[in-house]
Protein backbone atom coordinates (compact mmCIF):
# COMPACT_ATOMS: atom_id res chain seq x y z
CA UNK A 1 0.00 0.00 0.00
CA UNK A 2 1.47 3.67 -0.76
CA UNK A 3 4.85 4.08 -1.92
CA UNK A 4 7.98 3.37 -0.07
CA UNK A 5 11.29 4.64 0.12
CA UNK A 6 13.03 1.82 -1.53
CA UNK A 7 13.25 -1.66 -2.36
CA UNK A 8 15.98 -2.17 0.39
CA UNK A 9 13.92 -0.95 3.08
CA UNK A 10 10.72 -2.94 1.70
CA UNK A 11 13.38 -6.36 2.32
CA UNK A 12 13.77 -5.44 5.35
CA UNK A 13 10.33 -5.03 6.73
CA UNK A 14 9.59 -8.03 4.61
CA UNK A 15 11.80 -10.23 6.83
CA UNK A 16 11.22 -8.08 9.97
CA UNK A 17 7.27 -6.55 9.23
CA UNK A 18 6.88 -2.96 9.17
CA UNK A 19 7.55 -0.66 12.12
CA UNK A 20 4.73 2.11 12.57
CA UNK A 21 4.23 3.81 16.05
CA UNK A 22 1.54 6.08 17.09
CA UNK A 23 3.20 9.24 18.88
CA UNK A 24 0.91 10.93 21.70
CA UNK A 25 0.96 14.16 20.14
CA UNK A 26 -2.02 14.58 17.99
CA UNK A 27 -1.20 16.61 15.27
CA UNK A 28 2.14 14.16 14.43
CA UNK A 29 -0.07 11.02 14.91
CA UNK A 30 -2.11 12.74 11.97
CA UNK A 31 0.88 12.58 9.52
CA UNK A 32 1.55 9.13 10.17
CA UNK A 33 -2.21 7.68 9.85
CA UNK A 34 -4.80 7.85 7.52
CA UNK A 35 -8.32 6.00 7.03
CA UNK A 36 -8.81 3.44 4.26
CA UNK A 37 -11.32 1.01 3.05
CA UNK A 38 -10.04 -1.10 5.26
CA UNK A 39 -9.71 0.76 8.67
CA UNK A 40 -7.10 2.96 10.13
CA UNK A 41 -3.57 2.56 8.23
CA UNK A 42 -0.25 3.50 10.28
CA UNK A 43 2.78 4.29 7.60
CA UNK A 44 5.76 2.16 8.17
CA UNK A 45 8.99 4.31 9.75
CA UNK A 46 11.12 2.12 8.17
CA UNK A 47 9.83 1.61 4.55
CA UNK A 48 7.10 4.39 3.95
CA UNK A 49 4.39 1.92 3.28
CA UNK A 50 1.17 2.08 4.62
CA UNK A 51 -0.01 -0.94 6.93
CA UNK A 52 -3.55 -1.33 8.21
CA UNK A 53 -4.13 -2.33 11.71
CA UNK A 54 -3.32 -0.54 14.92
CA UNK A 55 0.38 0.53 15.63
CA UNK A 56 2.76 -1.99 16.72
CA UNK A 57 3.97 0.80 19.50
CA UNK A 58 3.10 4.05 20.85
CA UNK A 59 4.27 6.98 23.13
CA UNK A 60 5.90 10.72 23.01
CA UNK A 61 6.86 11.08 19.33
CA UNK A 62 10.55 11.92 20.57
CA UNK A 63 10.80 8.54 21.83
CA UNK A 64 9.80 6.76 18.58
CA UNK A 65 12.43 4.89 16.87
CA UNK A 66 14.54 5.81 14.02
CA UNK A 67 15.29 3.07 11.94
CA UNK A 68 17.67 3.08 9.78
CA UNK A 69 16.84 4.32 6.04
CA UNK A 70 18.40 4.81 2.86
CA UNK A 71 21.98 5.88 3.38
CA UNK A 72 22.32 5.00 6.69
CA UNK A 73 20.20 1.41 5.88
CA UNK A 74 23.55 1.30 3.37
CA UNK A 75 25.97 1.53 5.98
CA UNK A 76 24.36 -0.74 8.19
CA UNK A 77 24.89 -3.52 5.46
CA UNK A 78 28.35 -2.11 5.33
CA UNK A 79 29.09 -2.86 9.03
CA UNK A 80 27.40 -6.33 9.17
CA UNK A 81 29.82 -7.50 5.89
CA UNK A 82 32.60 -6.12 8.78
CA UNK A 83 31.13 -7.66 11.69
CA UNK A 84 31.05 -10.99 9.33
CA UNK A 85 34.36 -10.66 8.87
CA UNK A 86 34.94 -9.85 12.62
CA UNK A 87 33.28 -12.89 13.94
CA UNK A 88 35.39 -15.19 11.72
CA UNK A 89 38.52 -13.86 12.56
CA UNK A 90 37.08 -14.48 16.16
CA UNK A 91 36.49 -18.10 15.97
CA UNK A 92 39.57 -18.86 13.76
CA UNK A 93 41.83 -16.95 16.52
CA UNK A 94 40.05 -19.24 19.43
CA UNK A 95 40.62 -22.09 17.27
CA UNK A 96 44.32 -21.61 17.12
CA UNK A 97 44.40 -20.78 21.12
CA UNK A 98 43.03 -23.70 21.56
CA UNK A 99 45.49 -25.77 19.48
CA UNK A 100 48.37 -23.72 20.68
CA UNK A 101 47.20 -24.62 24.53
CA UNK A 102 46.70 -28.37 23.30
CA UNK A 103 50.16 -28.25 21.73
CA UNK A 104 51.57 -27.07 25.15
CA UNK A 105 50.16 -29.86 27.21
CA UNK A 106 51.59 -32.42 24.83
CA UNK A 107 54.72 -30.79 24.02
CA UNK A 108 56.95 -33.43 26.00
CA UNK A 109 55.38 -36.22 23.98
CA UNK A 110 55.70 -34.91 20.70
CA UNK A 111 59.27 -33.65 21.60
CA UNK A 112 59.88 -37.21 22.28
CA UNK A 113 58.04 -38.25 19.04
CA UNK A 114 59.37 -35.98 16.84
CA UNK A 115 63.36 -36.97 18.02
CA UNK A 116 62.56 -40.64 17.01
CA UNK A 117 61.45 -39.91 14.06
CA UNK A 118 63.92 -37.37 12.48
CA UNK A 119 66.67 -40.09 12.17
CA UNK A 120 64.85 -42.63 10.69
CA UNK A 121 63.49 -40.09 8.52
CA UNK A 122 67.11 -38.66 7.27
CA UNK A 123 68.29 -41.54 4.80
CA UNK A 124 65.22 -41.88 3.05
CA UNK A 125 64.87 -37.61 2.80
CA UNK A 126 69.17 -37.62 1.33
CA UNK A 127 68.42 -40.57 -1.10
CA UNK A 128 65.54 -37.77 -2.34
CA UNK A 129 68.00 -35.26 -2.29
CA UNK A 130 66.73 -33.35 0.46
CA UNK A 131 68.25 -31.60 2.97
CA UNK A 132 66.01 -32.87 6.10
CA UNK A 133 68.70 -31.07 8.69
CA UNK A 134 68.17 -27.64 7.14
CA UNK A 135 64.46 -27.45 6.12
CA UNK A 136 62.19 -24.71 7.50
CA UNK A 137 59.92 -27.36 8.00
CA UNK A 138 61.85 -29.45 10.44
CA UNK A 139 63.58 -25.78 11.50
CA UNK A 140 60.35 -24.20 12.68
CA UNK A 141 58.88 -27.39 14.29
CA UNK A 142 61.75 -27.88 16.35
CA UNK A 143 61.52 -24.25 17.14
CA UNK A 144 57.94 -24.77 18.40
CA UNK A 145 58.94 -27.96 19.80
CA UNK A 146 61.45 -26.07 22.22
CA UNK A 147 59.91 -23.06 23.29
CA UNK A 148 59.27 -22.46 26.87
CA UNK A 149 56.01 -24.00 28.05
CA UNK A 150 54.88 -20.60 29.50
CA UNK A 151 55.80 -19.25 26.11
CA UNK A 152 53.45 -20.84 25.01
CA UNK A 153 50.68 -20.36 27.19
CA UNK A 154 50.93 -16.90 27.14
CA UNK A 155 50.40 -17.36 23.37
CA UNK A 156 47.56 -19.57 23.62
CA UNK A 157 46.19 -16.22 25.97
CA UNK A 158 47.19 -13.64 23.67
CA UNK A 159 44.96 -15.36 21.16
CA UNK A 160 41.88 -16.13 22.96
CA UNK A 161 42.14 -12.31 24.34
CA UNK A 162 42.53 -11.18 20.91
CA UNK A 163 39.42 -13.59 19.96
CA UNK A 164 37.35 -12.50 22.12
CA UNK A 165 38.10 -8.77 20.86
CA UNK A 166 37.37 -9.36 17.83
CA UNK A 167 33.99 -11.53 18.47
CA UNK A 168 32.99 -8.55 20.64
CA UNK A 169 33.45 -5.77 17.77
CA UNK A 170 31.41 -8.14 15.13
CA UNK A 171 28.87 -8.37 17.76
CA UNK A 172 29.05 -4.00 18.34
CA UNK A 173 28.89 -3.71 14.60
CA UNK A 174 26.36 -6.14 13.69
CA UNK A 175 23.97 -4.64 16.23
CA UNK A 176 25.15 -1.36 14.37
CA UNK A 177 26.16 0.32 18.35
CA UNK A 178 28.28 3.20 18.68
CA UNK A 179 30.37 1.87 21.26
CA UNK A 180 30.92 -0.92 18.61
CA UNK A 181 32.20 1.50 15.85
CA UNK A 182 34.29 3.05 17.95
CA UNK A 183 35.96 -0.28 19.99
CA UNK A 184 36.76 -1.48 16.02
CA UNK A 185 38.35 2.08 15.20
CA UNK A 186 40.96 1.72 18.15
CA UNK A 187 41.64 -1.70 18.20
CA UNK A 188 42.37 -1.82 14.53
CA UNK A 189 44.39 1.17 14.57
CA UNK A 190 46.22 -0.11 17.39
CA UNK A 191 47.23 -3.02 15.26
CA UNK A 192 48.09 -1.11 11.77
CA UNK A 193 51.89 -0.34 13.28
CA UNK A 194 52.57 -3.57 13.58
CA UNK A 195 51.03 -4.74 10.44
CA UNK A 196 52.91 -2.63 8.51
CA UNK A 197 56.13 -3.67 10.29
CA UNK A 198 54.98 -7.01 9.55
CA UNK A 199 54.16 -6.11 5.64
CA UNK A 200 57.69 -4.70 5.65
CA UNK A 201 59.46 -7.86 7.03
CA UNK A 202 58.02 -10.61 5.35
CA UNK A 203 55.44 -9.27 2.65
CA UNK A 204 52.55 -11.48 1.56
CA UNK A 205 49.32 -11.33 -0.17
CA UNK A 206 47.35 -12.36 2.36
CA UNK A 207 49.14 -9.48 5.08
CA UNK A 208 48.30 -6.89 2.30
CA UNK A 209 45.40 -7.57 1.66
CA UNK A 210 44.11 -8.20 5.26
CA UNK A 211 46.28 -4.12 6.12
CA UNK A 212 43.66 -3.07 2.90
CA UNK A 213 40.85 -4.38 4.56
CA UNK A 214 41.72 -2.81 8.22
CA UNK A 215 43.00 0.42 6.79
CA UNK A 216 39.51 0.95 4.72
CA UNK A 217 37.32 0.15 7.49
CA UNK A 218 39.21 2.50 10.07
CA UNK A 219 38.57 5.39 7.18
CA UNK A 220 34.90 4.27 6.47
CA UNK A 221 34.27 4.40 10.56
CA UNK A 222 35.33 7.61 10.89
CA UNK A 223 34.05 9.55 8.43
CA UNK A 224 31.22 7.73 7.72
CA UNK A 225 29.42 7.33 11.23
CA UNK A 226 31.47 10.89 12.29
CA UNK A 227 33.19 9.14 14.97
CA UNK A 228 35.90 11.03 17.35
CA UNK A 229 34.19 14.07 16.08
CA UNK A 230 34.55 14.07 12.08
CA UNK A 231 31.93 15.96 10.08
CA UNK A 232 29.93 17.01 13.70
CA UNK A 233 30.12 14.17 15.62
CA UNK A 234 27.93 12.04 17.20
CA UNK A 235 25.13 14.96 17.23
CA UNK A 236 25.49 15.75 13.22
CA UNK A 237 25.01 11.66 12.73
CA UNK A 238 21.99 11.72 15.01
CA UNK A 239 20.97 14.84 13.01
CA UNK A 240 21.13 13.08 9.41
CA UNK A 241 19.44 10.08 10.65
CA UNK A 242 16.71 11.80 12.04
CA UNK A 243 16.40 14.19 8.72
CA UNK A 244 15.63 10.80 7.24
CA UNK A 245 12.41 9.81 10.13
CA UNK A 246 8.98 10.13 8.21
CA UNK A 247 7.46 11.64 11.73
CA UNK A 248 7.70 14.95 10.15
CA UNK A 249 5.79 12.99 6.68
CA UNK A 250 2.75 15.31 5.26
CA UNK A 251 -0.14 13.10 5.97
CA UNK A 252 -1.61 11.83 2.73
CA UNK A 253 -5.43 11.54 1.73
CA UNK A 254 -6.70 7.65 1.66
CA UNK A 255 -7.42 8.30 -2.15
CA UNK A 256 -3.13 8.37 -1.84
CA UNK A 257 -3.08 5.13 0.16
Amino acid sequence: MGRGLGSRERRVCGRRGHLTYRPHEVEVAARLQASTAHGAAWRCLRCGDWAVGPPAASGPAAEAPIPPRGKALRQQTLLRVLAIERMVRAVVLVIAAYGVEHFASAQQSLRRSFEDVLPSARPLASRLGFDLDNSVIVRETTKALDAKHSTLVLVAVALLAYGLLEGVEGVGLWLAKRWGEYLTVVATAAFLPLEVWELHDHPTVTKAATFAINLAAVGYLVVAKRLFGVRGGGPAYEAELRSESLLDASPLTPEQV
